[in-house]
C-alpha cells in the first residue's frame, strides 16, 4: 500500500504549542520533509528536533533562493516551481515505496505554509491529511496582550510584499490588520501605516513565541534587520476609542466612486471612505459603499444636494470626519460644487475646515471606453437640466456646441418631468451635423443593468434614454470602426482638418 502524506503545522514556534495529533503524526512518520535555506538551520526542524529518531528518514527541502536574485531564464517563480515538481517527486518515491511523509510547516499549513505548493502536486495522487496549527498572527496577538477583533469588526491579513499605495488603499482606523511577512518590506509597510493614520495604533513583534522573540516599538525597530518571522499588528479600534487628540478635526472630503463597478473606485477614494465617521450622499451611492462598523450614514434624495451640503458641512465643522459621496467625478454636475457653494454663502466656520476633492472616473469615460475613444478630440459636456439654469440658455449652448463641431457628452438627458427637450436637442444638433453621425446611448454603465446602444443622429430615439443614461454625439469627424469579431467601435481622429 502507498504511503500516506500528512501535512503538520507546528504552530508559531514555541514547542510547547504543538497540537497532540501534530506530535503523533509525527512521531509515527517513516520519512520527516522540512524546509531549510542553504545556510542555516531548519527553523521546522529545531522545533521537533526533541522529537525525531535515528530510525527516521530526514528529507530537507533546500530552498534553491530565498532572498537573493537568480540568473534562471524563467526567474524566480520558474526556479521555486521547479523546486517544488523535484520535492514534490521525492516524497512521491517514499509515497510509492510505502512510507508515510510528515511536511513540516510552521504555523499553519494552509496559511501562508510552503506545505500548499507541495499538497497542489501530490494531494490527487495520494492519501493526504492536513494538521492544523496555531498560526504567528494569533500567538502573536496572545503575545503582546491584544485582543485583535471584537463584536463584528473585521480582520485582514496582508502580506508586506503588497505595495505601499495597495497596503494604504485596504488599511482604515477601525478594522484590525495583520501585516506579515515583513523583513525587507518593513520601511515600506511603516509609510503606508503613517499613511493610513493607523501607526500610533500598530505593534510590532518578532520571533513570537520562539526563544529569541522581541516586542519592539516600531521607531525603534532597526528596519535593516528586520526578521522574516516578523509581523506587526493593527487592533480593531472602534470610533469612541479612536484618540481625539490625535484625530484630524473638521474635515469634509467629497469623494466619487466612479459610474458603478466596484472596480473603479480608486485606492484614494477607498482610503478616506475607510477614515470617514459619516457618510453623506445620495442613497443610492451610498448603497455602493460598503458598511464599516461605527460609520454613520446619511442618505438622502437626490434632488437636495445644497441640503446635503450643509449638513455634510455642518457634522464637519462639529469634528467629525465626513465624506460626501458622489457618483462619478465629484466635480463634474456633482457633488463638489453643491459643497463649494455652500461654504461660499455659509458661516465663515466653515472656511476654516480641511476640504478635500478625490476624483473619480466620470460617467462620460466610462461610457467612451466601453465603445472606443469618441472624444478623443476636442469635446463639450453639457447636461440638459433646466432645475438649475434656464431651458433658453441650454439651448444657447447646443446651437454654440454644434456650430463648433464638439464631440458631445450629454448627461442628465431627460427624466420625469422633462419628456420634449431632448427631441428638441436633437433637431438643433440635426441642423449642424450629417445624419449618419454617431450617436451612443449608455445606460448604467458598470452596473448589471448596463446596456449600450449604438445608432446615429438620423435614428435617434429619446425614448432610449433616461436619467440613468448618458449621451455621446460625435463631431463631423467622429468614425465607426467595424472589428472582425463583428464588434463595432467608435473613435474620433486626433487629427482635424490636416
Amino acid at each position: 500500500m502507498p504511503g500516506q502524506l500528512f501535512g503538520v503545522g507546528l504552530g508559531p514556534g514555541d514547542p510547547e504549542l504543538i497540537t497532540l495529533k501534530a506530535l503523533r503524526i509525527i512521531r509515527q512518520a517513516h520519512v520527516v520533509a522540512y524546509p531549510t535555506a542553504k545556510h542555516g538551520q531548519s527553523n521546522a526542524r529545531c522545533i521537533v528536533s526533541s522529537e525525531l529518531t535515528l530510525e527516521q528518514i530526514e528529507l530537507p527541502m533546500i530552498y534553491p533562493i530565498t532572498t537573493q536574485t537568480t540568473d534562471h531564464p524563467g526567474g524566480y517563480e520558474a526556479i521555486i516551481a521547479q523546486f517544488y515538481d523535484d520535492m514534490a517527486e521525492q516524497i512521491a518515491a517514499h509515497l510509492h515505496d510505502g512510507r508515510d511523509v510528515a511536511v513540516l510547516c510552521e504555523g499553519d499549513p494552509f496559511f501562508y505554509g510552503s506545505f500548499m505548493y507541495l499538497h497542489d502536486r501530490l494531494a490527487h495522487r495520494f492519501s493526504t491529511e492536513v494538521i492544523p496549527g496555531i498560526p504567528s498572527v494569533m500567538a502573536a496577538a496572545a503575545r503582546l496582550s491584544t485582543p485583535l477583533v471584537r463584536r463584528d469588526s473585521e480582520l485582514t491579513i496582508l502580506p508586506a510584499t503588497l505595495s505601499e499605495d495597495a497596503l494604504v488603499a485596504r488599511l482604515n482606523p477601525w478594522s484590525a490588520f495583520a501585516i506579515m511577512k515583513l523583513g525587507r518590506n518593513f520601511t515600506k509597510v511603516k509609510n503606508a501605516l503613517s499613511r493610513a493614520g493607523v501607526l500610533s495604533k500598530a505593534l510590532y513583534i518578532e520571533r513570537a513565541t520562539m526563544s529569541r522573540e522581541q516586542i519592539v516599538h516600531l521607531s525603534d525597530v532597526d528596519s535593516a534587520n528586520v526578521p522574516y518571522f516578523s509581523l506587526i499588528l493593527v487592533p480593531d479600534s472602534r470610533p469612541d476609542q479612536i484618540d481625539k487628540s490625535t484625530a484630524r478635526p473638521g474635515q469634509i472630503t467629497v469623494v466619487g466612486v466612479g459610474p458603478g463597478s466596484a472596480e473603479w473606485i480608486t485606492p484614494e477614494a477607498q482610503q478616506v471612505l475607510a477614515e470617514a465617521t459619516d457618510l453623506v450622499g445620495y442613497q443610492r451611492y451610498l448603497d455602493r459603499v460598503p458598511l464599516r462598523s461605527g460609520q454613520r450614514r446619511f442618505g438622502s434624495d437626490n434632488k437636495v444636494e445644497a441640503e446635503r451640503a450643509q449638513h455634510a458641512l455642518s457634522l464637519a465643522a462639529s469634528g467629525r470626519r465626513v465624506c460626501v459621496v458622489s457618483s462619478g467625478d465629484p466635480g463634474i454636475f456633482a457633488m463638489a460644487t453643491a459643497v463649494l457653494e455652500s461654504v461660499d454663502q455659509g458661516p465663515e466656520a466653515w472656511r476654516s475646515l480641511d476640504i478635500r476633492i478625490v476624483p473619480g472616473i466620470s460617467a462620460m469615460q466610462a461610457a467612451a471606453a466601453r465603445i472606443g475613444a469618441p472624444l478623443g478630440h476636442d469635446f463639450c459636456v453639457l447636461s440638459l437640466s433646466d432645475r438649475l439654469k434656464p431651458w433658453e440658455v441650454i439651448v444657447k449652448r447646443l446651437h454654440a456646441v454644434a456650430s463648433a463641431d464638439f464631440a458631445l457628452a450629454i448627461y442628465n438627458p431627460i427624466s420625469s418631468e422633462r419628456k420634449w427637450q431632448l427631441a428638441e436637442a436633437q433637431a438643433i444638433l440635426s441642423g449642424y451635423r450629417a445624419p449618419e453621425t454617431p450617436v451612443v446611448f449608455a445606460r448604467a454603465v458598470g452596473r448589471p443593468d448596463e446596456k449600450i446602444v449604438i445608432t446615429d443622429l438620423a435614428r435617434f430615439d429619446p425614448d432610449l434614454a433616461d436619467m440613468q443614461t448618458l449621451i455621446l454625439v460625435g463631431s463631423s469627424t467622429t468614425r465607426n470602426l467595424a472589428l472582425s469579431n463583428h464588434r463595432e467601435m467608435i473613435y474620433t481622429p486626433r487629427t482635424y482638418g490636416v
